[in-house]
């Protein structure tokens, strides 16, 4: 395996930008820092920021924190601020950083693989209740979000979170972030291989090692073996497929490059099979590339996404093979691609060892201390001890005993957790918004949930897989450019002329069959006020002029603007 580049020992003064310092890439030789993160990532370590927490800022206040280590190297350890209340949409991107935040954070937990223990899922809602005003939301990258964290607490919720095995370390960050993983691996009767080893050897390995800790940008990582695809490998940085070799067996496809936010990139084929026990070492190949070839002087061209559009597939995996791993990798076939379109695992599913797992569908990810705890609880008294989240904002209670699921469902229902819900509960997913984020214009989770409702008392009878995602910003957290139904927020001006919050619409987006991103009509722009409207409108245009079997995706491709707006 390549060693990272050698370092200067001293911090190069910084200069101004010019053509032949290229794209400030370690490979070339361009280690002095082109921008302001790349300067404070070089002057320490983000990993060491803990120990200031813990012996300098929980003790001295927010006041007594360095503006780098806030705004910077905290994300290493999971903790952004969050949005000061009252800031409307329309004074985002006109106020300073510090005018902007709250002296209160958000702390995201790793959830590798979205595996937990009831004794974890407890864990979380006591800190929930204890540190963060209740507030636990669960991600689209499987992992869990607190609000209101003070900083005198970090220390006292680090404590009780790795007391049972979970931890913040670099939940955020240029670094490895949390790691995707099937809800169901080593479960599912369909599954084709389980990667939960690799994954949690991958995290073993390198997840808070010094060596990985100052990347380009984020790195997103996907490792899932079932034949659902249920991980969206296609917008990962780097991402493992389970699929069958003819010669070799089971085993896992490659693919790198893929990502989202305002210039979004499926990942593409190294054509490439890996055996499981490899998967780590060619974890580590990949993201060596990134490290050392990845563009550090622009911060929106600094993803590997960008890397692998100008490499090309062929010449990635050359110097994957050739500088990195010393070894060719086996040629192999592409994952087929699945005909069902939910890949959630939501409702009742027979395990391979005769046990059942349960999925079932908060709103919009959007859960409580008290209401994870419930869960837990709910489980234990089911025979499980065992939950999963998953990249949809759900949750999975696994290894329940076939006399129990009824009671069990009872249970879950009954806490207005539905296992069998309308499409419209199923489908709907939103990021954190503008309630607590400070790159947001608009509002999501409540806009999502009173949605939900308003959808499933207009069409009560709709039962196609639909998906609706809200997103507060242009970043496509909550994956816009991927929904069939694509809501980014922003501002807009009403009928009365008033500035009001609304949406940008993109239409038929996909992952799996047939992957797309979503059409924008030309124009196309709806009130918050008037979504529900909206929806209703095109979806009963969908309905009325759809052929056979035909997808929402599919039929907005070729429907006419006057049918989609």
């Amino acid at each position: 395996m390549a060693a990272t580049p050698p370092k200067p020992a001293a911090t190069t003064p910084r200069r101004k930008v010019s053509r032949h310092r290229g794209e400030g890439q370690w490979a070339a030789g361009h280690f002095t820092p082109l921008n302001g993160v790349e300067q404070f990532k070089k002057d320490d370590d983000s990993l060491n920021v803990r120990t200031r927490i813990e012996t300098i800022y929980s003790k001295r206040g927010f006041d007594s924190i360095d503006p780098n280590d806030l705004r910077g190297r905290f994300r290493w350890w999971g903790l952004y601020t969050q949005r000061r209340p009252g800031i409307d949409g329309g004074r985002t991107g006109l106020l300073e950083p510090e005018e902007l935040e709250d002296e209160f954070f958000m702390m995201r937990v790793r959830v590798t693989g979205g595996r937990l223990t009831t004794e974890q899922l407890r864990a979380i809602g006591e800190v929930s209740e204890t540190y963060a005003r209740g507030t636990a939301d669960i991600t689209d990258r499987q992992n869990i979000q607190f609000h209101w964290i003070r900083i005198e607490d970090v220390p006292a919720v680090w404590e009780r979170l790795e007391a049972v095995g979970l931890s913040t370390t670099e939940a955020c960050g240029d670094c490895p972030r949390g790691m995707l993983g099937s809800p169901v691996a080593g479960v599912a009767e369909d599954e084709i291989i389980d990667g939960s080893a690799a994954l949690d050897e991958i995290a073993r390995r390198y997840i808070g090692n010094p060596a990985f800790s100052n990347l380009p940008r984020k790195y997103k990582t996907a490792v899932s073996g079932s034949p659902l695809l249920d991980v969206a490998h296609e917008i990962n940085d780097i991402a493992f497929v389970g699929v069958v070799h003819p010669e070799h067996g089971p085993g896992f496809d490659l693919w790198v490059g893929g990502g989202l936010s305002t210039n979004p990139k499926f990942g593409v084929r190294l054509g490439a099979w890996v055996p499981e026990p490899e998967v780590p070492d060619v974890w580590e190949g990949v993201t060596s590339i990134f490290r050392d070839h990845g563009y550090r002087r622009l911060r929106n061209r600094a993803r590997l996404k960008f890397l692998v559009s100008d490499w090309g597939a062929e010449k990635f995996r050359q110097v994957l093979e050739d500088d990195y791993l010393g070894r060719k990798l086996i040629d192999g076939p592409a994952p087929e691609m699945p005909a069902q379109q939910w890949r959630d695992h939501i409702g009742v599913h027979r395990q391979k060892d005769g046990r059942f797992y349960v999925g079932f569908a908060p709103r919009v990810g959007r859960m409580d201390g008290s209401l994870l705890t419930k869960v837990a609880e709910l489980a234990e008294a089911h025979g499980s001890g065992r939950v999963s989240t998953t990249v949809e904002q759900k949750m999975i209670i696994l290894d329940v005993p076939g006399d129990r699921v009824d009671s069990l469902v009872e249970g879950l229902e009954s806490l207005d957790l539905r296992v069998a819900p309308s499409s419209f509960r199923r489908g709907t997913m939103a990021c954190t918004g503008i309630q607590f984020c400070k790159l947001a214009i608009g509002e999501t989770k409540q806009r999502g949930s009173d949605l939900i409702d308003e959808l499933e008392r207009r069409l009560p009878e709709f039962d196609e897989p639909l998906t609706i995602n809200i997103n507060g910003c242009p970043n496509a957290c909550a994956r816009i450019q991927t929904g069939d139904i694509g809501l980014k927020g922003q501002l807009m001006t009403d009928a009365e002329g008033n500035q009001v919050g609304g949406y940008q619409v993109h239409l038929g987006g996909a992952l799996g069959l047939e992957p797309s991103f979503g059409r924008k009509v030309r124009g196309l722009k709806v009130t918050s006020d008037d979504l529900p409207d909206y929806i209703e409108r095109v979806l009963k245009r969908y309905l009325a002029e759809r052929e056979d079997g035909e997808r929402f995706a599919t039929w907005t491709a070729r429907a006419s603007e006057e049918s989609l707006s």
